[in-house]
Formats: C-alpha cells, structure tokens, sequence
C-alpha cells in the first residue's frame, strides 16, 4: 500500500496539468524556500515598522509634501523601486487621511508597494 501511494505521489508530479501543489517531489524544497522568504520578508516589515513608528510625523510631512528624504527612506527599507516612486507619493498623498490615524496602515501600504 505504501509503494502505491508513492508512486501515485511520483505521477501526480508528471502531469503537465496546472495544479496548485506543484510537484510533489519538490514539496521539501518549496517548503524550505518559503520558509526563508517568509523570515526575510518578516525581518523587513520589522525594520520598515520600527522606522515608521521612529519616524512618523516627518514621514507624515514628506507625504503631504508629495516626497521627502524620511519617506524616501522608508521606502528604500521596504524595496520600494525607485521607477514607481513618484506614482507611490501620489498614492500616499490621496490616502493621507488614513495614514495620520494609522501608522500600521503606513506599514503595510509599504510594504504592498515593495
């Protein structure tokens, strides 16, 4: 019965339909990748959270200016690319009201555009 198994677990890998596992036999591999993407994106958030809270009336004043040296390098920490940064400080400057009740969602609007 356990030969069964495995080898069912072994086909399933050569299909060449889509499906949302992956390859069963590179399970342990995608396993351990994501597991360290996870901890690398968990450190960054962090680090962008703890500058955020540090720092948050002079981000709040550098979004209502569209852009300043203490936002831009909060975005540098959460890999903000520098091509959409203009579009970004525009986004931020409409949600401006949001972002002055919460540091949080500063945080995670970031951390989306990373």
């Amino acid at each position: 019965m356990r030969c069964i198994m495995i080898a069912l677990c072994l086909l399933g890998g050569c299909s060449t339909e889509a499906n949302h596992l992956g390859n069963p036999a590179m399970l342990p591999f995608s396993a351990l990748s994501t597991g360290f993407g996870n901890a690398a994106y968990n450190q960054r958030r962090g680090a962008v959270e703890v500058f955020v809270k540090t720092n948050y009336t002079a981000i709040l004043m550098d979004i209502a200016n569209e852009g300043g040296p203490t936002l831009s390098h909060a975005m540098d920490i959460a890999g903000v690319p520098a091509a959409d940064r203009p579009a970004r400080f525009i986004q931020l400057r409409s949600d401006l009201a949001l972002y002055q009740n919460s540091p949080d969602a500063l945080v995670v609007a970031l951390m989306v555009y990373a």
